[in-house]
């Protein structure tokens, strides 16, 4: 008897992460993890990104049986402390000031989940963004423009938020925004996914 393949599920309700999976041309469906995202005590960002990909990827599992499940979180980090969404404006205005001129470093944990074995690939993709020196008004005319106060570090890397920065290094520009499609594409190859 053929093994029925496994269905892939994106554990996102992120439009971003939805519209960056699609690139891959894969048949998938998503849904909501719906967890808690408060940092861990004396937790580093690194470890805090892909423990919240692996308990996405298994809180979305747990109604996904015989899936690959792709878990995926992003924080921003400045002088080493984790930043999250902002949610706010005032927020977003504090995030931003902090940022002008510096160098922040965005790190995206990935995980993919196959609920079929109770197995996982599991990694953290860094992206670093230098921003430009900002004022008041070219921050508070952004943020009126775009709104991203669902995004981590208060930006929008495919939008506007690109005007903010003076220069951007690491290895997937897809990492920055929040779904590192490089290591997305190994992990499923792993799985026998076939890709071009």
């Amino acid at each position: 008897m053929k093994k029925k393949s496994s269905k892939i599920i994106l554990g996102s309700t992120s439009p971003f992460r939805k519209e960056l999976f699609q690139r891959l041309n894969l048949a998938f469906i998503t849904d909501s993890p719906d967890i808690d995202e408060t940092p861990l005590k004396n937790e580093l960002p690194d470890a805090y990104v892909q423990r919240l990909s692996l308990e996405k990827a298994k809180t979305v599992a747990l109604r996904h049986p015989n899936s690959l499940i792709i878990g995926s979180d992003q924080c921003s980090v400045l002088d080493g402390v984790i930043r999250g969404k902002p949610h706010t404006h005032e927020n977003a205005i504090r995030q931003l000031t902090e940022s002008s001129g510096k160098r922040v470093s965005f790190l995206t944990g990935l995980c993919l989940y196959d609920s079929n074995n109770d197995t996982y690939q599991l990694e953290m993709i860094p992206f670093h963004v230098n921003f430009r020196d900002l004022s008041s008004n070219e921050i508070e005319s952004y943020l009126l423009a775009e709104q991203p106060y669902s995004c981590a570090g208060s930006f929008k890397s495919e939008g506007l938020g690109i005007t903010l920065f003076k220069s951007l290094n690491g290895d997937d520009p897809t990492a920055l925004v929040g779904l590192p499609l490089i290591s997305l594409s190994k992990m499923l190859r792993n799985k026998k996914i076939a890709l071009p």
